[in-house]
């Protein structure tokens, strides 16, 4: 039976999404959890690698297995186990055709800044803190000229592994409720580091360091160095991921809305 997932953590305490020697990982608190479930070896495939520090509310993945459980078994069970800052939402049934990572349409991301006077205490690892004034509509318009399909080479990291620099973003929004300024971005695809790549333009050219055309020239250079800061991790959000009805999965509560007033 190959079973999908959804999922929701707070990225601070692991290295990422992806195993690695050095630290812990969500995938591995993960497959841990799932094993001891299934009582079996888990692994799983996810719908989006989200780096350091990055967080998730719908992240979606996959896994085969020949335990037969109900399906609220895997999400209790699971969430026994796991850490209190990983938690899964629900657990359905999908056909073998069904590909966390390949059969998925679009994935939306969010990034939240608290843009007060005074930094926050409380909820220092879940946004990044601006002070300096933020004008949301310029930031809006300035996104626009990245809707389409580009070459997004200016807003990828030096280590990013992907055989081309081509995306299409689909969406793009700014807004602000209160002291908090929030985008939301949808794309087929995202590069390594380009959403915070986004919101590093984006916050020059919200203090009024750059014009709102600046964000075109970034684009049109294709090249990384042009663009400037790379945002910190911990305002960023995975929080959808859209596939083909016919697989009929739960549809996402886009979350989350910690908005500060």
């Amino acid at each position: 039976m190959r079973i999908a997932v959804s999922l929701a953590y707070e990225g601070g305490a692991y290295c990422g999404w992806q195993i690695q020697s050095h630290s812990p990982s969500v995938q591995e608190q993960v497959e841990k959890a799932l094993s001891r479930v299934a009582n079996h070896p888990v692994q799983v495939v996810c719908a989006g690698r989200t780096d350091t520090g990055v967080h998730a509310s719908h992240q979606i993945i996959h896994f085969d297995t020949d335990a037969v459980r109900p399906m609220h078994a895997w999400v209790k069970g699971a969430n026994t186990y796991l850490p209190k800052d990983i938690n899964l939402n629900w657990a359905v049934p999908v056909s073998d055709e069904f590909h966390a990572r390949f059969s998925a349409l679009s994935r939306r991301y969010r990034y939240i800044i608290y843009n007060g006077p005074m930094r926050l205490g409380l909820w220092h690892q879940q946004m990044t803190y601006c002070y300096q004034g933020l004008d949301e509509k310029k930031m809006q318009e300035a996104a626009q000229y990245w809707l389409g399909e580009h070459d997004f080479s200016s807003f990828r990291a030096s280590g990013c592994q992907s055989n081309t620099p081509m995306r299409r973003i689909d969406a793009f929004t700014v807004q602000r409720q209160g002291s908090t300024v929030f985008f939301d971005v949808e794309a087929n695809a995202f590069l390594h580091h380009m959403i915070r790549n986004f919101a590093g333009v984006l916050m020059e050219i919200g203090r009024g360091n750059k014009a709102v055309a600046w964000a075109n020239e970034v684009l049109e250079s294709r090249d990384r160095r042009v663009a400037g800061v790379t945002a910190p991790a911990n305002g960023l959000y995975f929080v959808n991921v859209t596939y083909p009805d016919i697989f009929q999965l739960p549809k996402a509560r886009v979350e989350p809305l910690v908005l500060m007033c």
